[in-house]
């Protein structure tokens, strides 16, 4: 079980299917390579598998499946190792299943949208789908929908093509 509160309400979810820990797990490598590491890629960001944010004034304890802050934005981890992070990140990813598709989409979007979380993938590994969104203002707006066996050049990662086997896990 994943425990998360969200506007103050404890939430149970099931730890995550094979389906999705193939794509967290995929999305997540291709992404630390390219992006942490700079293998492949640019670098530029700290890219972390489930990371424990504490978000908001109460806080709001969130879960996402990826998150990446740009570099600079966190302390070096030999200065400071904590349990949780309270710098917000500049993307977060949830990988949709049928026990976390409502909580992610109805619960954890506003709290991100609140604390200026600038992109959220939602990824559906059922469904091979990528929706991306972009923050405006107080809300997000859908910039790019992805799905299929197509590689996936999608902000704030548009630097390079994400294959499609990474996403899937296959």
């Amino acid at each position: 079980m994943t425990a998360e509160v969200l506007n103050g309400e404890l939430l149970l979810t099931p730890r995550p299917r094979r389906s999705a820990l193939r794509s967290a797990t995929g999305l997540g490598s291709f992404l630390f390579g390219a992006f942490h590491v700079g293998a492949g890629g640019p670098g530029g960001w700290t890219i972390l598998d489930e990371p424990e944010l504490h978000l908001g004034p109460e806080p709001d304890i969130v879960v996402p499946d990826l998150g990446g802050w740009r570099a600079g934005r966190l302390i070096d981890d030999d200065e400071v190792d904590e349990l949780f992070i309270t710098v917000v990140p500049n993307w977060v990813c949830e990988i949709l299943s049928p026990g976390t598709f409502r909580i992610d989409r109805m619960k954890k979007i506003p709290i991100y949208a609140r604390d200026r979380v600038g992109h959220v993938w939602l990824v559906e590994p059922r469904e091979k789908t990528v929706e991306v969104f972009r923050l405006d203002g107080t809300g997000y707006r859908l910039v790019g929908t992805y799905g299929g066996d197509d590689a996936v050049r999608a902000e704030p990662f548009d630097a390079v093509e994400i294959p499609a086997a990474f996403l899937w896990g296959k």
